[in-house]
């Protein structure tokens, strides 16, 4: 424990391990949580700043939860101001493509029923579904990653499975 004082943040090597150990997970966390649109590639390295300017007030065994809940502020920021942003703005929609109709219909319909679909899930079971289907965590990585049990996240998977059964049947 003793080595543990001494550590420091700003340390290079260890500010460095603690960037390869998170960036990834911390990315794949906020683009299933909030999707593409708002840049979580952006918010993972304004979260890596934050913590480098704050370097010697955190000790590493910190590092990941503040980590975690600076970017999901910084998102939940940026989604604040899209909302705004959008308010003010018409999004005009392209008139012109070179693919069949038929096959932009079948596209866009599809598309929206899987939309809603994942849309009818709760965020918890949203975020647990997509980091194991998409990105094939394990259950108990992403507990991990969500700071709870492997039980808790199997529930929220198959969870998520059965409400997506029961729409898909419906549809």
């Amino acid at each position: 424990m003793g080595k543990h004082l001494h550590e420091n943040i700003c340390e290079e090597h260890i500010f460095s391990a603690i960037f390869n150990k998170y960036s990834k997970d911390l990315h794949n966390f906020l683009y299933y949580k909030f999707g593409e649109l708002l840049n979580p590639k952006d918010k993972v390295q304004e979260a890596f700043i934050k913590l480098w300017e704050n370097c010697s007030k955190i000790s590493p065994e910190k590092a990941k939860s503040f980590l975690f809940t600076t970017a999901n502020n910084l998102m939940l920021n940026e989604a604040a101001h899209q909302k705004v942003v959008l308010k003010h703005r018409q999004i005009k929609a392209k008139s012109y493509t070179n693919e069949n109709p038929e096959f932009l219909m079948q596209e866009d319909e599809y598309m929206k029923k899987l939309q809603k679909a994942l849309s009818n899930l709760s965020e918890a079971q949203r975020t647990a579904f997509l980091m194991n289907r998409v990105e094939g965590k394990r259950f108990k990585e992403i507990a991990e990653l969500l700071n709870i049990s492997t039980k808790a996240v199997e529930k929220r998977i198959y969870g998520a499975l059965e409400k997506l059964r029961q729409e898909i049947k419906e549809l």
